[in-house]
């Protein structure tokens, strides 16, 4: 059966490292023939110069039509100057709610090759494999009404609406214990249910959807002490779910216990298991040009395109296998360039990763 990949490489060092990672799909395409198509669009800043849009209509149309998107980056100081709603970041927020890619899945990940690389202790972060699912499209960055007012004693106060319905909490849930299903079986739904009266909902309806997942092992924690427990012991979480703020601000505290954001990729799921799929880097204007950005959470991307999107487990395995071969090789980037190994440009460390698939 067809599927259909949307290629948005987007800005800074995008175009560098999606040429890598779309190196390394089509080779696992064409040996395990599976019968991928992709197709390029534009969005971000360069879209705002080619088309005057940060999001044009037709890469939402081909947007529509696609089973994946892999994403390169968008932004850099070039736009930054734009009115808010005509930022490059506008085509990232309007891909994720048109496409009601609402469940966001960032793996935290150490390889142990790279176990030095982290901030804490070798022995805290060897083995770890966590996954934080994150409310994407609802909450406080999305809550109304918001703004900024002027109040009767000549102040002006600043609020937003933190605001979840039993509809997109149950939803959330489902997609994390879904995917606790697919691993250990363990799953920490994370709130501030003793002080918040939207996550004492929260809590309520995880707890409810619990039912329908027997084999799952449901746990429950406050957002500060889940913050305090990840750096003081983060191998004991499996899966964890949250909402959109507190999963932005968990989610970047698991990526440094990697050593590296060069090494993480992430995905953003609707329903329907349609996903965008990006490094949570960002894209670095500072190196872009420079050949020197490490593509390898953009082919773990695609990696997590292919077991999530395309039903392609087998060749995600694959891909997953050939990074660990290259990093076993002691091939490095510079961002994640220790004392002994060797330093790789970005287009010879996917020249590696493709070797590997041999």
């Amino acid at each position: 059966m067809m599927s259909k990949v949307l290629i948005l490489p987007g800005d800074g060092i995008g175009p560098e490292i999606v040429a890598e990672a779309v190196r390394v799909l089509d080779a696992v395409n064409q040996k395990l023939d599976l019968g991928i198509e992709t197709e390029q669009g534009l969005v971000g800043g360069i879209a705002i110069d080619a088309e005057g849009s940060p999001l044009p209509e037709s890469t939402m149309e081909k947007a529509r039509r696609a089973d994946a998107i892999l994403l390169g980056a968008v932004g850099g100081p070039k736009w930054e100057s734009l009115p808010m709603v005509q930022r490059p970041e506008k085509g990232l927020l309007g891909l994720r709610s048109q496409l009601e890619l609402f469940s966001n899945l960032r793996p935290a990940i150490l390889y142990p090759q790279l176990a030095d690389a982290s901030s804490l202790k070798p022995e805290i972060v060897a083995g770890l494999d966590l996954m934080i699912i994150r409310e994407l499209t609802g909450g406080i960055y999305f809550g109304q009404p918001r703004g900024v007012r002027q109040l009767e004693d000549g102040q002006r106060q600043g609020y937003n609406t933190y605001v979840y319905s039993e509809s997109e909490i149950e939803r959330i849930a489902r997609s994390a214990f879904d995917t606790a299903m697919r691993r250990d079986k363990r799953l920490c739904s994370v709130d501030k249910a003793n002080v918040l009266e939207v996550t004492e909902l929260w809590r309520e309806v995880v707890e409810r959807v619990s039912a329908d997942y027997p084999e799952v092992e449901l746990s429950h924690m406050y957002v500060d002490n889940a913050a305090m427990q990840l750096v003081r012991n983060p191998r004991q979480f499996d899966v964890m779910v949250t909402g959109n703020m507190f999963g932005d601000i968990l989610s970047d505290c698991a990526a440094m216990l990697t050593g590296s954001i060069g090494m993480l990729p992430s995905a953003s799921l609707n329903a329907k298991g349609q996903g965008m799929y990006e490094p949570i880097h960002g894209s670095a204007p500072d190196i872009a040009g420079k050949g020197i950005a490490n593509p390898l959470a953009t082919i773990l991307s695609v990696s997590m395109m292919l077991r999530y999107s395309l039903n392609q487990p087998e060749a995600a395995q694959l891909i997953d296998q050939a990074v660990g071969r290259v990093l076993d090789q002691g091939l490095r980037t510079a961002d994640i360039m220790s004392e002994g190994a060797q330093q790789v440009s970005t287009q010879q460390m996917g020249d590696a990763v493709l070797q590997a698939l041999d």
